[in-house]
């Protein structure tokens, strides 16, 4: 049997998987941490290992390819926040302005447009950053249907074609493995 069969690393292949390194990972910090190797320590860390992996994997919804999906989006993602930064601080320079100006007089308007993102995380990360956008907010997502209030018809310009979209559909591309999937 040997002790791959028992802690759940019979080799197929000559490859162990991703998920079986991470319990190995567990493993080898629960011997390093007790600094001792005795039969109780290796039972005992097979048995709480087992416990917090299951745990990770089924409650907390761990898969290596998940993982690195991730750090490929990360560039990406660390874009968008410097993308989003740099509209934020061009809007409230604009609201500034109009606020300041007591001559200008506003024209609130209400804006429904069609996005094509097919991610449900996606939309909501558009959604939050058009309502963390000063002078815009996001009333309602239905389905691929954004509707957005905006402080002045001019915010409202464009407002379908904006940069945000762009970077997103580069997010929802890299996170469903370079295929774009439109529902």
């Amino acid at each position: 049997m040997g002790i791959y069969y028992v802690i759940g690393l019979e080799r197929k292949n000559k490859k162990v998987s991703g998920e079986r390194k991470m319990f190995l990972l567990f493993f080898i910090l629960w011997i390093a941490f007790n600094a001792k190797i005795s039969l109780e320590i290796i039972l005992f860390g097979i048995a709480i290992c087992g416990v917090i992996f299951t745990f990770l994997c089924k409650c907390m919804d761990y898969s290596v390819r998940k993982e690195i999906t991730l750090y490929k989006m990360l560039p990406l993602l660390i874009h968008y926040f410097i993308v989003l930064l740099w509209e934020i601080l061009k809007a409230n320079i604009l609201m500034l302005k109009m606020i300041i100006l007591d001559k200008y007089i506003n024209e609130p308007v209400i804006v429904t447009f069609k996005c094509d993102l097919s991610d449900e995380s996606c939309k909501v990360l558009l959604a939050n950053s058009i309502t963390l956008t000063p002078g815009t907010i996001t009333v309602d997502i239905d389905d691929n249907l954004f509707t957005v209030h905006c402080f002045d018809k001019d915010m409202a310009e464009g407002i379908d074609d904006i940069v945000f979209i762009k970077l997103l559909k580069k997010i929802e591309k890299v996170k469903n493995g370079g295929k774009r999937v439109v529902k």
